[in-house]
């Protein structure tokens, strides 16, 4: 199971959520019945959880979407029709706040790094046990990004570490023109996510208040138009801040 990235809230493009002291509401996407029966029975029998609608592939999943407000979306990637893909790039270019959970049967399946970087929240195997997807939707819900960051390397590195390098984008690493807008700090604190460290854990290392760490990687957010932390892991090993390792 993938864990988590941070145990705080980082947003960007958004003010702080309001608190939410309903259910978490839920839409199950996925083309196999059986597989939307077994996350129901486990979701609903939740307290704080509830499943508020049910989509056989993408596009019913929009147009439910559309009329049936929903916290987090259980998303399917491969389906018929309108694939997981397109329906959380849909989602996220139609501004929905619905929070996307990416579902997959292999963690290195590249229709995983193309969701991610539609804008899913993060990713979940299919198999995981019952206490690891509450524990996700849950994780997501509070503005968390789920999904391993030795998952995150493998992803960029089979698929984005493979393409050819622009020989007019410039230097790689703290150099790289897609960072140029950023502080120092800001490129060490970028660095410190993208090996998958916590604001805590950044926070000690820097010798400063957890609150100013939280305002490095709003900045960063900002400056940067990337939607959560999962994007910016996902930039750093793109522009070379952080390479990696082998073995990863």
């Amino acid at each position: 199971m993938s864990e988590q990235l941070d145990d705080s809230t980082d947003h960007t493009h958004h003010s702080e959520p309001e608190d939410r002291s309903g259910p978490v509401r839920l839409v199950l996407v996925d083309d196999q019945e059986l597989v939307r029966a077994g996350f129901r029975m486990v979701l609903d029998a939740q307290a704080d959880m509830t499943v508020v609608g049910e989509a056989g592939d993408g596009q019913a999943a929009l147009d439910l979407l559309a009329q049936t407000p929903a916290d987090i979306v259980l998303m399917d990637i491969r389906m018929p029709r309108f694939d997981g893909v397109a329906a959380t790039r849909a989602l996220t270019e139609r501004g929905d706040p619905a929070q996307v959970i990416v579902l997959t049967t292999f963690d290195l399946d590249e229709y995983v790094y193309a969701a991610l970087r539609a804008g899913a929240a993060g990713f979940l195997l299919k198999d995981a046990g019952p206490a690891d997807l509450l524990s996700a939707i849950r994780a997501v819900h509070r503005g968390d990004a789920v999904i391993a960051p030795s998952a995150t390397r493998r992803l960029v590195t089979t698929f984005a570490g493979t393409q050819e390098a622009d020989p007019d984008e410039g230097p790689r690493g703290a150099d790289h023109p897609r960072l140029a807008a950023l502080t120092p700090r800001e490129i060490e604190v970028l660095r410190e996510v993208a090996e998958g460290r916590s604001n805590t854990e950044i926070a000690a290392s820097f010798y400063v208040a957890e609150a100013t760490v939280k305002t490095h990687i709003g900045r960063i957010l900002h400056k940067l138009a990337l939607r959560d932390r999962v994007h910016m892991v996902l930039l750093a090993y793109e522009t070379g801040l952080v390479e990696v390792r082998p073995g990863s």
